[in-house]
């Protein structure tokens, strides 16, 4: 098998120029320590080039059996059951890595978020992530408060990461290129083990705010039921744009 089609229903977009996917690889600082890789839609082996040459445990998952089978190919240096065929999202990764691996890929556009939250889920065991993606969704990721791209996403990864925008990808160097730029971005685990407030009630708070991003949050939380003493206070003169992650974690301790 020499090629491999992309396929419009996986969101498929490859990367053809070697220099950005050597540039993608060399982001992973291995942050933490951390031996085991996870690439998440290697499609045509972009990236699986260079990371097969370090000295990692690497792991591919694609739900294109295509790639599947290119992949089996041209990797023969990689363990049958190291090149998997699934869905990351229905995968059992706690089961897959008793250690902690850090994740790498080109994410398909159409479930880029998905995967964010799968790793969110997964974030005490998951120290680092380098990943391209649609540059609409990587600067909402990476952006702070007071923007109008800050959003669920940016608040819920940066309350346990530090997230850097690395650089933007330009349309013509993917096959077929997609309608959109893409970007790099890194996440690093950071040193916050639990939030300082209900986390299940904080992930609440903060998309009940965004999901009426327009209103002031003393309206856009009126589900919430706030109580009596707090409807005086400052912050719910803002909009869920305008609060840190800290600043979330002390709207949600003051709710409970």
């Amino acid at each position: 098998m020499e090629k491999v089609r992309a396929k419009k229903h996986l969101g498929q977009h490859f990367l053809k120029d070697k220099g950005i996917a050597q540039d993608i690889v060399e982001a992973l600082s291995y942050h933490m320590g951390y031996r085991h890789v996870l690439e998440i839609g290697p499609g045509t082996g972009v990236l699986t080039e260079f990371l097969v040459k370090k000295d990692i445990e690497l792991f591919l998952i694609d739900l294109d059996k295509e790639s599947i089978a290119y992949l089996h190919t041209h990797y023969p240096q990689l363990p049958e059951s190291r090149i998997m065929y699934g869905d990351v999202l229905r995968t059992d990764l706690k089961t897959l890595f008793p250690a902690p691996f850090g994740v790498i890929g080109n994410f398909p556009y159409n479930i880029s978020s998905q995967i964010f939250f799968k790793i969110l889920e997964h974030r005490d065991h998951v120290p680092e992530v380098v990943c391209m993606l649609q540059k609409e969704v990587a600067e909402r990721i990476a952006e702070g408060p007071g923007s109008k791209t800050y959003g669920i996403l940016s608040v819920l990864l940066q309350a346990y990461y530090d997230i850097e925008y690395l650089f933007t990808v330009e349309a013509h160097v993917f096959i077929p290129p997609p309608k959109v730029r893409s970007a790099v971005i890194r996440l690093k685990r950071n040193q916050v083990q639990a939030l300082d407030c209900n986390e299940k009630r904080f992930v609440q708070v903060v998309k009940q705010g965004f999901q009426n991003r327009r209103k002031t949050l003393r309206n856009a939380l009126k589900s919430l039921n706030l109580p009596e003493h707090m409807q005086g206070h400052p912050m719910l003169d803002k909009r869920a744009e305008q609060l840190s992650v800290a600043d979330f974690v002390e709207l949600t301790q003051l709710i409970a």
